[in-house]
This record gives structure tokens, sequence and C-alpha cells, in this order.
């Protein structure tokens, strides 16, 4: 025993020199953020801009290094041959650049996540360190070479638990990392190659959420040069979801990624109403992407008569052959129809001027026509009518005012989750109207600049050799530095590096072509479980869903251990999983907890709400300060809302996930967690929707602990099994 102790005070004792050094260089960084933040605040744009990007580093470098705190190290490789290597969050060295501590995505501390009995990839001991705040409780070894341990090591091994420990942990409301425990078939799809779609396939509680952050910490390590100018987007199911998994990637040293649903990926957009099933459903179908090129289309026109344009007193007629002919040169271009615009135009313009020259020879070559034919009333009425400017919101309302069937609604009203995708449709192919207006200023700025700049150089009298128009660039005012994540997150013709979809089955097609438009190179990381697809346009397979926006260009593997759902409450959920698809496998849970799921039916005329109300309290006792979920089916939610509220003031208001106990329905439930769930009327789940099945399939595997359900008539034949 004295042996263990005595390592225990050697592994604190280099725990202690870690978190030293990582004061220090937080120290560093805020002298050297401070001393770049006094700096006089005039000088040049560029002195500007150069303050501004360093004061950005700096503050990154400081978010990351608060953010790495908690479980700083987390383990040691002992390898073959005297190696050895503490693992962590981030990489440490010392002022002689020794190394103190590995980044867990460094190759040299892959072993760590690898090496098994049969495999140990010269590994001699797995060291896993048990640690609170900055002082070690405890350390646990995995030895997978004893011939090669000293006598002394062998008194200080320890017991192995680091994974089961982490797994029976009671939950914050919050998703942690897995850094320290990822296992080997999560670490070969988390240092997968980024090229093509990545579909990582897994039934609940496998852990494939936390190995998609996982893998986007790792690729920003790997790389870096190329994923820092363009980021790193996870796209979430909503923003309870987002709230959830929000704290992962900074723990792991990366705070420059884009978290997003999508209701929130196209800039400006608000969503504030909710769809109809019918609407809903016609706005997923892809037939929607031809609705919205028809609509494009419609404002490209080709009058039935000739039009005449008036110059002076010249009347210049423009048949209907000679703008169809204008309009097709215009849309070969391929630019967006907004862009377009100027193509037309320029073309229409060319007709004017050569049949203006025909009539009047001396105008020929004279600069000043073209301007004043350009600017003439007649000339922008035309293009106006022919070709006009027009907003994506403008086109889709303007779409739904003109349906006579479910998408039919009056303009001005609220968007819908199911309207981004259209109105992303709309934008890819109108582009933004402002857009035209801005460049046209930009021009008449550079125009200025220039000519200012022409007088600054005369004024000078230099004989540097230097044109005017770099003088004009150099000195232009600048918006100061942002992030990558801040400027990705506010355009929307943004190209991401790598794209990471969560609970991808529920994507329509619509919502598929938004993604992969944000991701030309389509180097993506698709997570998801087809027999928890709840959604009418969802996945069937992921063949019918990538081959038509990444044909050849994807492979799936698959995660089939369960971390998180206990064996006694994933053997109800199997004979759900059954129901949905008999060929089907649910994945195997690694331990048991003693607790089968019960059942507890209400007598007729009982206050269903107080009931559930009550249970919630017990689930919370027994929680131990832990989180409880109560799943209800939507039409329950604000009547169980308040009854738990009122049982529980302390521990039940605020916003799901804030407090310890949230009442949410089995929708917005996914992709979370809890150590106890109550789960309210399943039958009503079941009857809610065509995939009533799949979503009591979702309910029944969010618990890590402990599950009641709660009914008041039979319970699904599917849920014989509970007690």
């Amino acid at each position: 025993m004295s042996g263990k102790v005595d390592e225990v005070e050697r592994e604190q004792a280099h725990l202690t020199r870690l978190y030293d050094r990582l004061d220090l260089l937080r120290d560093q960084t805020r002298e050297r953020l401070a001393e770049v933040r006094r700096r006089e605040r005039g000088g040049t744009p560029q002195n500007r801009s150069e303050r501004d990007a360093f004061a950005t580093m700096y503050e990154d470098r400081l978010a990351q290094l608060n953010a790495v705190e908690s479980g700083l190290c987390f383990g040691r490789l002992d390898m073959a041959g005297g190696e050895r290597h503490h693992g962590g969050r981030i990489g440490l060295t010392d002022d002689s650049h020794d190394t103190l501590l590995v980044d867990w995505r460094a190759p040299v501390a892959e072993p760590f996540y690898r090496a098994t009995a049969t495999d140990s990839l010269g590994v001699v001991r797995r060291r896993h360190l048990r640690t609170r705040g900055r002082r070690l409780l405890d350390v646990e070894d995995d030895v997978f070479d004893l011939e090669a341990l000293t006598d002394e090591d062998r008194t200080t091994l320890g017991g192995e638990g680091a994974l089961l420990a982490a797994l029976t942990a009671r939950r914050t409301g919050r998703m942690r990392d897995i850094v320290e425990t990822i296992q080997a078939e999560q670490d070969l799809v988390i240092r997968a190659d980024p090229s093509g779609v990545l579909v990582v396939q897994g039934g609940p509680g496998t852990g494939k959420t936390a190995v998609a952050l996982h893998r986007a910490a790792y690729l920003l390590y790997t790389h870096r040069e190329q994923l820092a100018r363009t980021g790193v987007l996870v796209v979430g199911p909503n923003s309870v979801f987002l709230r959830y998994i929000e704290q992962v990637l900074p723990s792991l040293g990366e705070t420059g990624v884009v978290l997003a649903t999508l209701a929130t990926l196209v800039p400006g957009v608000v969503v504030t109403a909710e769809d109809s099933p019918a609407a809903a459903a016609a706005k997923a179908d892809i037939a929607m992407a031809d609705r919205v090129a028809a609509a494009v289309a419609s404002y490209q026109r080709v009058p039935s008569e000739p039009r005449v344009v008036v110059f002076d007193e010249h009347e210049l007629v423009l048949t209907p052959q000679q703008i169809a002919g204008a309009r097709s040169r215009a849309r070969r271009s391929g630019r967006r129809h907004n862009r377009g615009r100027y193509t037309f135009a320029k073309q229409l313009l060319r007709m004017l001027v050569r049949d203006l020259v025909t009539a009047d020879p001396e105008l020929s070559g004279q600069r000043w026509v073209v301007q004043n034919l350009m600017r003439s009333d007649d000339f922008r009425e035309l293009v106006n009518d022919l070709w006009p400017l027009v907003s994506p919101t403008e086109l889709v309302e303007r779409m739904y005012a003109a349906d006579r069937g479910p998408l039919r609604r009056e303009p001005g009203s609220g968007w819908t989750v199911g309207d981004v995708p259209v109105l992303d449709e709309a934008w890819a192919l109108l582009g933004d109207p402002q857009e035209m207006v801005e460049i046209a200023q930009h021009r008449r700025r550079i125009r200025d600049d220039v000519a200012y700049a022409r007088e600054v150089v005369a004024a000078t009298m230099t004989d540097i050799r230097v044109d005017a128009a770099t003088v004009a660039a150099r000195y232009a005012g600048g918006t100061g530095s942002q992030s990558v994540a801040e400027r990705a997150g506010r355009d929307a013709a943004w190209h991401y590096g790598h794209v990471i979809v969560d609970e991808a089955q529920e994507m329509s097609p619509m919502a598929w072509r938004m993604l992969v438009r944000r991701c030309p190179t389509r180097s993506m990381t698709v997570v998801g479980d087809i027999a928890q697809t709840s959604a009418e346009w969802g996945a069937r397979s992921w063949e019918d869903v990538l081959e038509p926006v990444a044909p050849g260009r994807w492979r799936s593997v698959e995660l089939s251990v369960n971390y998180r759902t206990p064996a006694e409450i994933m053997a109800v959920a199997a004979d759900v999983l059954h129901a949905v698809d008999p060929g089907a496998k649910a994945p195997e849970s690694v331990r048991e907890t003693g607790a089968p799921p019960v059942a507890r039916r209400v007598v007729a005329g009982a206050d269903v709400a107080a009931v559930v109300a009550d249970e919630a309290a017990a689930a919370y006792a027994t929680a131990e300060g832990g989180t409880v979920g109560v799943l209800v089916p939507p039409s329950m939610l604000d009547e169980v809302l308040s009854a738990v509220v009122e049982r529980l003031p302390s521990v039940a208001a605020g916003e799901p996930l804030e407090a310890p106990v949230s009442v949410l329905t089995v929708t917005a439930a996914k992709g979370l967690e809890f150590d106890n769930v109550v789960l309210v009327e399943p039958a009503a789940v079941v009857a809610g929707g065509v995939h009533g099945l799949r979503d009591l399939y979702v309910a029944l595997t969010r618990a890590t602990q402990q599950l009641v359900v709660v009914h008041t008539g039979d319970l699904p034949p599917v849920l014989s099994g509970l007690g």
C-alpha cells in the first residue's frame, strides 16, 4: 500500500507542476493582452487592424487556457523502452521546450485509446488519473505487460474502473467530454480521414455525439492551418441540444467552432412560427427546389411586344427576340439572379448603343452617350421590369401567397424552421439584392479613394515607385479583427472546412441541400440512428439520403456499445426497437444497475399531473444531486410543467437543462441524457405520429440510472416487459 501512496504523491507533484505552468502561461497571456490594449488607439488603419488581430489572438489563447482547467491531465502512458507520456487536454512544455503534457490528439497519445490486451501497441501500462479540481484522488492502471514492470511498479498498481466511474457519475445538465475514457472503436472514428462524408451510425448511448465533437477537436488540431481559415460548423436539432453540448469543445481547448441549428443557419431569419404537418412535409420535399428555381426564372421576363427606350430625339426599339438573347447570355454567365441582372443590363445597353450609333454615327465612341443612356429613366424602368432585384424573403412570400395548397399564407407571417431551407435555396439562386447596391457604392468609394491617393502621391514628390491604388488600399478604413466563427456565423455564403450534423436522420432533402451548400468539399461527419427517425421526411437509409448530395463520396461506420443505458432499461427498449425494425439490433449495454424500470398506473380520477410531479420529486431524491428528465406528449407539456414546478420550485423552475429537473417533449429530449427519467403516457407518445414507436424508443433510452413510466390506460403491447 505504501508504494501506491508514494506513486499518488509523485503524480500529484507532477500535476501541481502542470498547473503551475498553466498559471504562468495565463499570466503571460494576460500581460500581453493588456499591453496590446494599452497601445495608442490612433494610428493608421493597418496599425489598428494589427492591434485588433493580436488582441483577438491573446483573447482566444486565454479562453483556451481557462477552459482546460478542469481535468488538465487525465492519464499516463508507460511504453516499452522506458518512455512515459502524461496526456491531457492540451500540450504543455517547460522553458527548455521539454514536453510536460502531451495533447490527447497528438499521434504519441493514440495508444492510450487504442491499446488492448491482444494488441498493446507497445504500451506496458496505461494509467488513469482521477482528479477533482487540482487534487489527485486516485490512480487506476491497465497493465498490458506485467513482466515489463519492476517489482516497485507492481506495488503501485490500481484497479480497473475509470470507464465505469465516468459512466455512473451524476449528470449536470451539460454533456461532458469523454477525452479520459475514449474507447478503441470511438477513437477510430475520431481520427478517421476527413475527406468525404463519414456517417457515424449508432444506437442510443453509443457516444456518437461525443465522438463527433471530439472529432471536431481532433481535426482542428491536425488540420489547423486549413480549418483556421474556414472553420468547423456543428449543426444540432434544437437550441436545448446546443446548450447541452456547448461546453464540450471549450473543455478540449477549442473555442472557435460555430454551433447552429437549422433555424439559425441563415443570418437575419428569425423563426417565430410553426408549420402544420402538411406544410412541413411540403417544404421538406425536394420538389421545393424546383419550385424556387421556377419562381426565380419568372422574374427574368421576355415581353410579348417590342419595348421602346427614348434617348433625346431617338426612339430605340428592342424586340422580344433581342431581349430573349440577352436573357440567355445572362443565364449562361452562371451568376445568381441579382448579379446576373448586371450582365442582362449590359447586353441590352450594347444593343441600344449599337442602334443609336447606326442612327447617328457622330455619337460613336462618345463615352457620355453610354453613361447617359444607362442612367436614363426609360432604361432603368426597362431593366427593373424585365429583370428586377429580388430578395429571398420577397420571393418566398410571393410563392406562398400564390399557393393554393398547404403553403398558402399572407406576406409578413412568421417564419418556421421549414422555411429556412427554402429561403436558403432562394438565396443561393438570387443572391442578396443589397449586395449589388453595396458593390456599386464600394466601386464609387474606390474611385474617390484612388483620386485622393493620386493627390497624395503627387504632393509627396516621392521617387518611390508606388501607384495610387496601392496607397488607397493601404489606408482604407477597416472594421477590426473578427474571428472565423464570428465571420462565418454572419455570412450565408460561408464555406466551412468541415461540417458536423447531429441527429442527421431527421434532416429533410431540402435541409441536406442547405448543409452541403456550406461545405462544397463534402468534408462532413454525419451522426445519427436510423431507428430513431421520427420525422415524416427523415432518413430510411443513409444511402437514400447521401447518394443524391455526395454521390460516391460517403462511407459509414457503426458504434455498437451502449455506454449510457443500463442493461435493465435497454432490455425493454429492445422490444420497441424490434417492433420498429425486426432486423435491427440494439446496442449492447456495458453495465447493469440492479434497478429495473417500473410502471406506475394512475388510478381513475386522480390528478395525472400531480402524480407525475410526485414521481419527479422521488426521482430527484434518488438522483442524489444528478438530473431528472420528465418526458411528456406535447399535449401534456404545459400541465405537467406547471405541476412539477409547483411541487419542486427550487429545482424545476427555469429553462430545460438550467435546472436539475427538466420537463420536455420526447422530440426535444433527443440527444440528451438524464440520471433518472419519468416517462408520461407512452401510449400517447406512440399515437402521436406516424413514427410514434421510434419516439418511444428514444424516450426509453434517455436514462443513465432509473426509469419510471407513468400511465393511465393500458400500456402499449411493446412495453409488456415493464414491471
